[in-house]
C-alpha cells in the first residue's frame, strides 16, 4: 500500500496502452492484413501508418517492432501472437531497446538527422533480429531529408525495418509512399469506444452514468487518447464518480435536453422563450459559442435522422436526442433544416469574432426564430395562385372624407379617370435618300 501511495500516478492513456494486437481497439482491418502477411512470410520492409491524432499510430509501431523481433526459447521468429512476452518485448514496450530507434521528425527535420540513420543502417542489430526505425510525424521532414532517405528506403539491408507515422499523409512525397505499405487507421466508432471506456471504468471500480460516457465519446471524436484523457479529467472533476452533470460542467456543455428545448422554441418562432432559455444556460456556465455549436450539431442530427432514420440508433445519443430528434425530423421540412443550419453556422462565426459573445449569439437566435416563420416559396406560390384575379376595368375609387367643418354629404364623389385612346400606329420608316452624285471637276474648281 505504501508503494501505491508513493508511486507517481500513471494516466489512463499510458496505463491501458495496448501492448499487442488483441488489445488494440478499432483497427480490425489492419490487424487482419498484417496477420495474413506474417503467416505467409510476406513482411514488407517499410510501413507508413496514417490517421487522426490518438488512434494508435505510435502504439501500432511499437507492437510491430515487438512482432518483428519476437524471440522465445525456440529462437527468433516474427509473429503477431504476443500473448507471451519474448526476450526483447519488455525493453521495446518501455522504449529502451537499443535496436528499436524512435525519432520525432517534428524536432529532427533536417538532412543531417537522416544522415545519422543512413550511417547507422550499415551496422547489423546488436541483439534483436531486426533493427527497427520508427519515425513519428514523418511529414515534418524537409525535402532534402526525404530525398536523402529514398535510396536507403528502396533497398535497405535485410535486417532493417522502417515504420513511419503521420497525421498529414498528403504532405508525404509520393516517392516515399510508393516504397511503403500503407495502413489508414480509422476513427474508433462510438459503439467500440463506449464499450472500451466501460471496461476501463469497471477495472478501475469507478461508477459512471451512461449519459456521461456518451458526452465523452462525442467530444473525443474517435480518438482513443482523447477519450481516455477526457475520462481521466472527468474522474478527477467528479471526485471518483463520472456523472453527466460533472462532465457537462467540465466540457462547458449545455444540458442536451435544454438544447433540444431551445431548438424547438426557435423553430416554433417563440423568440422570447428562446432568449430566456439561452440566458439561463449562460448563467449556468455554458459558453455562448458552445451553445450555438450544440444547436448546429443537433440541427445536423435531425437532418441525418430525416434522411437516414437508422441514425437514431447511435449509442452516443442521449434518450432525449433519440426520441425528440426523430419526432422533429418527421415534423420539420428539409428546407427549414438547411436554412437553420446556414443561419447557425454563420452565427457561430460571428460569435467567435464578436467582443460580446452572448449578444452575437442572441442576434443569431433572433434571426433563426424569425426566419422559421417565413413561408416557403411553394407556400407563396400557392397563396398567390389562390388569390382572385383583379377586374378588367379600373378599380373603384375609394370615397374621401370631407374636411371637418363642412356641411353636406359626408364623402366627395370622384369622377372616373379619363380614358385615353391608344397611340396611333407608328408610320413606316422612310427609305433613306440616295447619296448625292459628286460634282464635276469644273464645278469643284469654280467653287475653289
Amino acid at each position: 500500500m505504501a508503494d501505491a501511495a508513493t508511486s507517481p500516478y500513471l494516466v489512463l492513456a499510458r496505463k491501458y496502452r495496448p501492448r499487442d494486437f488483441t488489445t488494440l481497439v478499432g483497427q480490425d482491418a489492419m490487424v487482419q492484413t498484417l496477420g495474413n502477411a506474417f503467416k505467409q512470410n510476406r513482411i514488407h520492409h517499410a510501413f507508413i501508418l496514417t490517421g487522426v491524432r490518438g488512434v494508435g499510430k505510435t502504439t501500432t509501431a511499437r507492437i510491430l517492432a515487438r512482432a518483428f523481433n519476437y524471440e522465445d526459447a525456440s529462437g527468433p521468429h516474427p509473429t503477431l501472437d504476443l500473448s507471451v512476452e519474448g526476450e526483447h518485448c519488455r525493453a521495446i514496450i518501455e522504449g529502451r531497446h537499443v535496436d528499436v530507434i524512435e525519432m520525432d521528425a517534428a524536432s529532427n527535420t533536417g538532412i543531417n538527422d537522416i544522415r545519422e540513420i543512413i550511417d547507422s543502417v550499415k551496422y547489423a542489430p546488436s541483439s534483436a533480429p531486426y533493427k527497427v526505425y520508427v519515425i513519428d510525424e514523418v511529414h515534418m521532414l524537409s525535402t532534402a531529408a526525404f530525398n536523402g532517405l529514398l535510396k536507403t528506403l528502396e533497398e535497405p539491408p535485410p535486417y532493417v525495418k522502417f515504420i513511419f507515422a503521420t497525421t498529414e499523409i498528403r504532405k508525404v512525397p509520393v516517392t516515399i509512399l510508393s516504397r511503403c505499405m500503407r495502413f489508414d487507421l480509422r476513427r474508433i466508432t462510438p459503439e467500440i469506444m463506449t464499450a472500451y471506456l466501460q471496461s476501463i471504468l469497471d477495472q478501475e471500480a469507478i461508477a459512471f452514468e451512461p449519459e456521461a460516457l456518451a458526452m465523452i465519446v462525442r467530444a473525443g471524436e474517435g480518438s482513443a487518447r482523447d477519450n481516455l484523457s477526457l475520462l481521466d479529467q472527468a474522474i478527477a472533476h467528479g471526485n471518483g464518480m463520472v456523472s453527466a452533470e460533472t462532465v457537462r460542467a467540465m466540457l462547458g456543455l449545455g444540458d442536451r435536453a435544454r438544447i433540444i428545448d431551445l431548438f424547438e422554441q426557435l423553430m416554433g418562432g417563440a423568440i422570447g422563450e428562446a432568449l430566456d432559455t439561452m440566458r439561463q444556460l449562460y448563467d449556468l456556465g455554458a459558453d455562448p459559442q458552445t451553445l450555438v455549436a450544440d444547436l448546429c450539431e443537433f440541427t445536423h442530427l435531425v437532418t441525418r435522422m430525416k434522411i437516414v432514420p437508422a441514425a437514431a440508433d447511435d449509442v452516443s445519443l442521449t434518450p432525449d436526442e433519440r426520441s425528440r430528434g426523430a419526432a422533429l425530423a418527421g415534423r420539420l421540412s428539409m428546407r427549414a433544416l438547411t436554412r437553420a443550419w446556414q443561419i447557425l453556422f454563420k452565427g457561430h462565426e460571428e460569435v467567435a469574432r464578436a467582443a460580446n459573445g452572448l449578444q452575437a449569439a442572441e442576434m443569431a437566435l433572433i434571426r433563426l426564430a424569425y426566419a422559421a416563420d417565413l413561408p416557403s416559396p411553394d407556400d407563396l406560390i400557392a397563396k398567390l395562385a389562390n388569390q382572385p384575379a383583379p377586374a378588367s376595368g379600373p378599380p373603384p375609387a375609394a370615397p374621401l372624407a370631407r374636411p371637418s367643418g363642412g356641411g353636406g354629404a359626408s364623402a366627395l364623389r370622384l369622377e372616373p379617370a379619363p380614358v385615353f385612346a391608344a397611340d396611333p400606329a407608328p408610320a413606316p420608316p422612310r427609305a433613306p435618300a440616295p447619296p448625292l452624285a459628286p460634282a464635276p471637276p469644273a464645278a469643284r474648281a469654280r467653287v475653289g
